[in-house]
């Protein structure tokens, strides 16, 4: 009797499912290629992840690769390289976040106050256009801006009489000329989502503040903030979850010699020892520990986002 009594509510709940199924059958027909490219490209590959386990060599293949465990994450561990990579990697990665995070806020907030139309439009638009500068071509401009000898910068205070520092070629200052680079390059673009939120916010706020003779600077502290937080949060969770994920291209493209012990990060050197030196297995290791890493970081910058903002991803 349980039994026949189990198939009607399994019937039902297919039936239920099917409902709610049919009418969206042509947004999953379309959403069906982005997933099968999304599995091959991204979940597929998670495979070879077992070479981090290995002494992989590409005569044996991954599968006949003889198992080492732990062999290449303790070489990593122990090597001289882990304290330079990690400590240049937090170093870069925490102050992109203290400096870079708050200031598209900001921009976000001047931005909104201005009631000019075509002054806002000339305002936005020049703190955009640099977000769609390349990697490349952004080097190569710190190249010629930064050189002591004879950029930009150099030739102006020449005038003055005072010598360009040596910022590219000074390890201590690479984390400056990488950090506050993306800021001019990105701040306007990140900006973006602020400006979204705050036109989201209902007037009839603003409009009660000023019946209550609040001024601007009021209006953003009690209404703009609070009412960003929850967009600041979801943002800040998402820039904590990659944490060890320093941007690769612009800091192998300045990168040289004389500041090589500022701009040895952890992709940096993963790329080294892959591609370069051949050591698969050790540089697999390296990138599972890097992501591995970042896993753990968003799930607890989520979980302290919720107990005191409840506010997560998840």
């Amino acid at each position: 009797m349980e039994k026949a009594s189990e198939k009607p509510v399994s019937q039902g709940r297919w039936l239920t499912f099917k409902k709610k199924i049919k009418p969206s059958l042509p947004l999953y027909a379309l959403l069906l290629p982005s997933i099968i490219l999304l599995i091959v490209f991204a979940y597929v590959p998670m495979g070879g992840l077992m070479i981090a386990f290995k002494d992989y060599s590409p005569a044996l293949g991954i599968l006949d690769s003889p198992w080492v465990g732990f062999k290449h994450f303790i070489q990593y561990f122990n090597s001289f390289q882990f304290g330079v990579t990690l400590k240049n990697t937090l170093k870069i990665s925490i102050y992109s976040i203290v400096v870079g995070f708050p200031l598209p806020i900001v921009l976000a907030l001047i931005c909104n106050q201005i009631r000019a139309e075509k002054f806002k439009k000339f305002f936005q638009v020049t703190t955009y256009l640099p977000h769609f500068i390349s990697t490349m071509v952004m080097c190569g401009m710190l190249l010629l801006f930064l050189s002591p000898n004879s950029g930009l910068i150099a030739n102006f205070l020449k005038i003055f009489g005072l010598n360009m520092p040596q910022l590219l070629s000074n390890a201590t200052r690479f984390a400056d000329v990488y950090v506050w680079s993306d800021v001019w390059q990105h701040v306007g673009w990140d900006s973006i989502i602020f400006l979204a939120a705050l036109s989201a916010i209902d007037p009839t706020y603003y409009e009660a503040a000023t019946m209550d003779g609040a001024s601007r600077l009021q209006k953003i502290w009690n209404i703009d903030l609070p009412l960003l937080l929850p967009t600041a949060m979801i943002l800040l969770i998402l820039r904590a979850g990659g944490l060890l994920n320093v941007g690769f291209e612009k800091v192998l493209l300045l990168q040289n010699p004389l500041n090589l012990q500022g701009s040895e990060i952890i992709s940096t050197y993963v790329y080294k020892v892959g591609l370069q030196n051949f050591q698969y297995s050790l540089s697999t290791a390296i990138g599972l520990f890097n992501t591995v890493v970042n896993v753990l970081i968003l799930f607890f910058v989520n979980w302290l986002s919720r107990r005191t903002t409840k506010t997560g991803l998840f």
